[in-house]
Protein backbone atom coordinates (compact mmCIF):
# COMPACT_ATOMS: atom_id res chain seq x y z
CA UNK A 1 0.00 0.00 0.00
CA UNK A 2 1.45 3.46 -0.80
CA UNK A 3 0.21 6.85 0.47
CA UNK A 4 0.58 10.30 -0.73
CA UNK A 5 3.12 12.56 -0.77
CA UNK A 6 4.23 16.17 -1.87
CA UNK A 7 6.39 17.46 -4.35
CA UNK A 8 7.69 20.90 -3.55
CA UNK A 9 10.14 23.72 -4.38
CA UNK A 10 11.96 25.79 -1.87
CA UNK A 11 13.78 28.89 -2.38
CA UNK A 12 15.72 31.82 -1.06
CA UNK A 13 14.92 34.58 -2.78
CA UNK A 14 12.66 35.78 -5.81
CA UNK A 15 14.08 34.03 -8.88
CA UNK A 16 17.14 32.68 -6.93
CA UNK A 17 18.43 29.12 -6.43
CA UNK A 18 15.46 26.34 -5.89
CA UNK A 19 15.75 22.89 -4.81
CA UNK A 20 12.98 20.35 -5.48
CA UNK A 21 12.42 17.57 -3.41
CA UNK A 22 9.61 14.77 -2.63
CA UNK A 23 8.29 14.26 0.86
CA UNK A 24 5.20 12.09 2.44
CA UNK A 25 5.11 14.80 5.42
CA UNK A 26 6.10 18.60 4.22
CA UNK A 27 5.01 20.13 7.23
CA UNK A 28 7.88 18.14 8.93
CA UNK A 29 10.61 18.19 5.76
CA UNK A 30 9.98 21.92 5.41
CA UNK A 31 10.89 22.57 9.22
CA UNK A 32 14.30 20.21 8.77
CA UNK A 33 15.41 22.45 5.61
CA UNK A 34 14.95 25.64 7.53
CA UNK A 35 16.55 24.10 10.72
CA UNK A 36 19.73 23.15 8.10
CA UNK A 37 18.81 19.34 8.76
CA UNK A 38 16.93 18.83 5.67
CA UNK A 39 19.49 18.66 3.03
CA UNK A 40 22.68 20.19 2.48
CA UNK A 41 21.93 21.71 -1.07
CA UNK A 42 19.33 23.72 0.58
CA UNK A 43 21.85 24.47 3.68
CA UNK A 44 24.76 25.67 1.82
CA UNK A 45 22.26 28.08 -0.39
CA UNK A 46 20.17 28.79 2.66
CA UNK A 47 17.04 28.02 0.39
CA UNK A 48 14.37 28.33 3.75
CA UNK A 49 11.10 29.68 1.97
CA UNK A 50 8.76 26.99 0.78
CA UNK A 51 7.63 28.78 -2.95
CA UNK A 52 5.68 25.84 -4.41
CA UNK A 53 3.99 22.32 -3.05
CA UNK A 54 1.75 20.14 -4.87
CA UNK A 55 0.04 17.37 -3.51
CA UNK A 56 -0.17 14.07 -4.49
CA UNK A 57 -2.59 10.66 -3.72
CA UNK A 58 0.33 8.13 -4.73
CA UNK A 59 3.99 8.64 -3.42
CA UNK A 60 5.77 6.95 -6.64
CA UNK A 61 3.46 9.26 -8.33
CA UNK A 62 5.44 12.09 -6.57
CA UNK A 63 8.76 11.12 -6.91
CA UNK A 64 7.95 10.38 -10.72
CA UNK A 65 7.08 14.05 -10.89
CA UNK A 66 9.84 15.58 -8.95
CA UNK A 67 12.42 13.35 -11.12
CA UNK A 68 10.51 15.41 -14.51
CA UNK A 69 10.94 19.14 -12.49
CA UNK A 70 14.16 18.43 -12.02
CA UNK A 71 14.82 18.14 -15.46
CA UNK A 72 12.68 21.31 -16.16
CA UNK A 73 14.79 24.43 -17.33
CA UNK A 74 14.91 27.38 -14.35
CA UNK A 75 12.57 29.77 -16.29
CA UNK A 76 9.73 26.63 -16.29
CA UNK A 77 10.12 26.46 -12.86
CA UNK A 78 9.80 29.88 -12.26
CA UNK A 79 7.06 30.13 -14.41
CA UNK A 80 5.30 27.23 -12.48
CA UNK A 81 6.08 28.82 -9.10
CA UNK A 82 4.71 32.24 -10.15
CA UNK A 83 1.41 31.09 -11.41
CA UNK A 84 0.25 30.65 -7.77
CA UNK A 85 2.87 32.39 -6.33
CA UNK A 86 3.54 35.51 -8.08
CA UNK A 87 5.52 37.14 -5.15
CA UNK A 88 7.51 34.34 -4.10
CA UNK A 89 5.63 34.27 -0.45
CA UNK A 90 6.60 31.94 2.27
CA UNK A 91 3.84 29.40 1.93
CA UNK A 92 4.81 27.02 4.80
CA UNK A 93 2.24 28.93 7.22
CA UNK A 94 -0.43 27.67 4.44
CA UNK A 95 0.20 24.35 4.57
CA UNK A 96 1.14 23.80 8.02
Amino acid sequence: MTTGGWVYMMAGRYRGTIYVGVTADLRARVGQHRSGDGSDFCRRYDLTRLVWAERGDDITACIAHEKRLKRWRRDWKFALIESGNPDWQDLFATFA
